[in-house]
């Protein structure tokens, strides 16, 4: 699962219009999402750094988040002195497919513990089995 690990949770529907939230409330959601993670699997993240960009890739304009890296099941002894993995929580899809705020605190929640989950290995058919898809 070295490389780049994408979540949608599905493709994104237009709701005939773009929810309202500034890139700081967004950030704070994200924030409060990477703050329900149980403190005994945070304690477990290593060399991950979380961002929020406005928009995904030219080339996947329905990306919600993506997870960058190489999972903690494939670090071996060679992994050292690189460069933190990279997960990224993008605002204008999330905003775009969701039609309340609530619905947006859901899907960045869902998010978050997607792109989480692909740190520690778990690959996406797992995480839609669980719910997180």
């Amino acid at each position: 699962m070295r490389g780049r690990s994408r979540s949608r949770g599905g493709a994104v529907p237009d709701n005939g219009r773009v929810l309202e939230m500034t890139r700081e409330e967004f950030e704070e959601l994200v924030a409060e999402a990477l703050d329900r993670i149980p403190p005994e699997l945070t304690r477990l993240m290593d060399n991950v750094a979380v961002f929020v960009e406005d928009e995904p890739p030219a080339d996947d304009p329905e990306l919600l988040g993506l997870y960058e890296g190489t999972p903690l099941t494939e670090r071996g002894e060679w992994y050292a002195g690189v460069l933190p993995d990279r997960i990224t929580v993008y605002r204008g899809p999330t905003l775009r497919m969701c039609a309340s705020r609530e619905e947006v605190v859901e899907e960045t929640e869902v998010t978050v513990v997607h792109e989480i989950a692909h740190h520690f290995g778990i690959d996406d058919e797992r995480l839609h089995a669980l719910g997180y898809g």
